[in-house]
């Protein structure tokens, strides 16, 4: 079965080490652990990775966050891939640092990437990963938090968050949602 793993994060070296390409990481890292390297390709670079007997295509879409979900529904159609078989992983600032949270469907939550896919595929109907990346800033300050480099101590357990994030991908494909959410929806740090 094949399935379309997006991961949200805008190009370009300035972003690289931010908060808000914390999708780019979880698949960087799946591919890296693969063996496997991207392509750029039309409206992102694509990787293939497979696991038990499922095949991922892995996007990092090059539209920058706001518009991906012109690269979202480009690599749906080009790879017959049905919605069903979606998955997003994206960062969010509602949830603490280092927590996962796996949803079949949902509300685009403020965020401009996920408002801009339900835009481009006329529904919310897709699943999603939310990785939290916490909420320390003061009033006014979500931009600069969000496009801001990972402080030492958050680095330091970055690399267990992304581990747990493609296990939680992996979880969803082989078992289903609901199993994947039950095992996965959970802070890995812990307190």
């Amino acid at each position: 079965m094949n399935f379309l793993v997006a991961g949200l994060g805008n190009i370009g070296d300035e972003y690289a080490n931010t908060r808000h390409n914390v999708g780019f990481m979880v698949l960087d890292a799946w591919a890296q652990a693969s063996n496997t390297t991207f392509t750029t390709g039309r409206y992102g670079a694509t990787a293939t990775v497979s696991f038990k007997g499922h095949k991922f295509t892995l996007l990092k879409p090059s539209t920058y966050m706001n518009l991906s979900g012109k690269a979202v529904n480009y690599w749906l159609q080009a790879t017959g891939i049905p919605r069903e078989r979606l998955l997003v992983v994206v960062d969010d600032l509602a949830l603490p640092f280092g927590t996962l949270r796996l949803r079949p469907r949902g509300s685009d939550g403020g965020h401009n990437g996920l408002k801009h896919i339900d835009y481009m595929l006329s529904s919310d109907d897709y699943a999603r990963l939310r990785v939290g990346i916490g909420h320390g800033f003061a009033e006014g300050g979500q931009i600069d938090y969000v496009l801001g480099e990972w402080l030492l101590e958050e680095k330091r357990v970055l690399p267990e968050i992304l581990n747990q994030a493609i296990e939680t991908i992996k979880c969803f494909a082989l078992e289903g949602v609901d199993r994947a959410m039950s095992r996965y929806n959970h802070s890995v740090i812990e307190s």
